[in-house]
């Protein structure tokens, strides 16, 4: 699913306008209606009541925004108007904004008129207002484009996105089953921090619980899912009716916790199930299935892991949760991998993805452990890591990479697949180590790079980018950045 930002459009005139020039805000609004709002309407809701030029009625409007969940200001000039109308109300909210530099004349010639300059005069109110906001330390983002122009509106679309994004991270819920992997230092984290700085509330979902929704799933849900498993995927034959009910029971159990507590993402420890002997199986087919579905994943317990599989589909879905495996030094890849999780809705087309047993189980289990193969369809596309950096403050960690043509492998029992990043595999990752990049991370298809970029921003943390241009960290300055 992909998110519809809500963008609150703050327009601005001079009050001095209303006795000079009384049509002037009347017909600038129309161009608002007619110009503006529909491009933006596209790729996002816009509410856009009128325009304003006093202070009292700016710090109303942006009340309102706030009250209405809306996920970022977007200011336009309509004409010149003082930054300090604007100023108390945009430091005080905690909205992104986004300053939008444009007008509605594209060119100015030899049939150059007075009335289309007073049409076309909110650049200084943009210098204004932007001087104002870089002294008080406030953030924001411009757009300098004409609304005719698709690079400033995709820019638009990215910044909307990531601002909806990372606002959606404030009621995510996130479940997680069993304790953290012993030991494993990257996905530490403090709870108490992660809901203060992100918003996000971590649910405790208890095994005994798990146990008993596997236990008293429906038949009828039961048989209904074991068809659609063999409807869907490549049954390996040796795979048994007990097995694969077994793994639609897990599936089952997993899909009601995600339902009653509103869950957003999840994370499970795959030794607490080993712990418990009434353990059927592990519920790798059912984790791979609920990221198709767009729900957040992070192996072994890992909170971070999982937000960040989920802010990486809400910016650019779908995204799966991965791990680098092994290095490809002769090819100049990454080898990708985990013990059972992948998003089965990024599978190749080409090809049924295959339903499979462990060979070998990684923890004790009544029946054997099922696993969809699946392997990535190929394409451009983005390596992220959300990390913990230094004084616990967030970090974004991106890289364009291709996946290959590659895989299924024969024999093989997990999901697989390969990336090859832009720079020699040996740099991208001592420069991925430098940065403190974990070990678990998330892959999405395309270009997902200036997203990320603008999340991190309104996140208040580091960007860090590896591979292409080179790497580069980006956070220390409030102002806008852009390329």
């Amino acid at each position: 699913m992909t998110l519809r930002p809500r963008i609150g459009l703050l327009a601005l005139t001079l009050e001095l306008y209303e006795t000079l020039a009384p049509g002037l805000r009347s017909s600038r609004e129309a161009w608002v209606r007619r110009a503006l709002v529909p491009p933006l309407a596209a790729d996002a809701d816009v509410v856009f009541e009128r325009a304003v030029f006093r202070r009292d009625d700016v710090e109303c409007m942006l009340r309102q925004f706030e009250a209405s969940g809306i996920d970022l200001v977007a200011v336009v000039f309509l004409t010149y108007a003082p930054s300090q109308i604007a100023l108390p109300a945009l430091v005080r909210t905690p909205l992104p904004i986004l300053i939008w530099n444009t007008q509605e004349l594209l060119g100015v010639d030899h049939t150059f008129t007075t009335e289309a300059m007073i049409d076309n005069h909110g650049v200084h109110g943009t210098q204004d207002l932007a001087n104002v906001l870089v002294r008080a330390g406030v953030p924001f983002h411009v757009v300098t484009s004409h609304p005719s122009e698709p690079d400033g509106l995709a820019e638009l679309r990215d910044f909307s996105l990531a601002a909806a994004a990372v606002n959606s991270l404030r009621s995510a819920r996130i479940g997680r089953l069993g304790h953290p992997f012993p030991g494993m230092g990257d996905l530490g984290v403090d709870t108490t921090h992660l809901a203060a700085t992100l918003g996000c509330a971590w649910v405790n979902l208890p095994v005994d619980e798990y146990h008993q929704r596997a236990a008293t799933a429906s038949e009828s849900d039961v048989r209904a899912l074991v068809a659609g498993y063999r409807e869907a995927y490549a049954v390996a034959p040796d795979v048994t009716s007990i097995e694969l009910e077994a793994a639609a029971r897990a599936e089952l159990a997993l899909r009601g916790f995600v339902a009653e507590h509103r869950l957003s993402a999840l994370t499970y420890q795959f030794l607490t199930f080993g712990d418990d002997e009434r353990t059927e199986t592990l519920p790798f087919v059912a984790a791979s299935r609920l990221m198709a579905d767009g729900i957040g994943f992070g192996g072994e317990g890992d909170l971070i892991g999982a937000v960040g599989t989920l802010l990486l589909h809400r910016l650019n879905p779908p995204a799966t949760f991965s791990e680098v495996f092994t290095i490809d030094f002769a090819g100049n890849a990454l080898f990708m991998s985990h013990m059972g999780e992948a998003n089965a809705a990024m599978a190749r087309r080409d090809r049924p993805v295959p339903l499979v047993a462990r060979t070998t189980p990684i923890t004790r289990t009544r029946t054997r452990q099922l696993a969809l193969v699946t392997s990535l369809e190929a394409g451009p596309a983005t390596l992220a890591a959300l990390a913990l950096g230094p004084a616990q403050r967030w970090r974004l960690l991106a890289a364009p990479v291709a996946i290959e043509d590659y895989g299924p492998l024969p024999g093989f029992c997990v999901p697989h697949f390969k990336v090859r990043p832009q720079s020699d595999v040996r740099r991208f990752l001592t420069d991925y180590a430098r940065a403190g990049g974990p070990h678990h991370n998330a892959v999405c298809f395309g270009d997902a790079r200036r997203r990320l970029r603008f999340a991190a921003r309104i996140l208040g943390g580091e960007y860090h980018e590896i591979g292409g241009r080179g790497a580069r960290l980006e956070g220390d300055r409030p102002t806008d950045d852009t390329e």
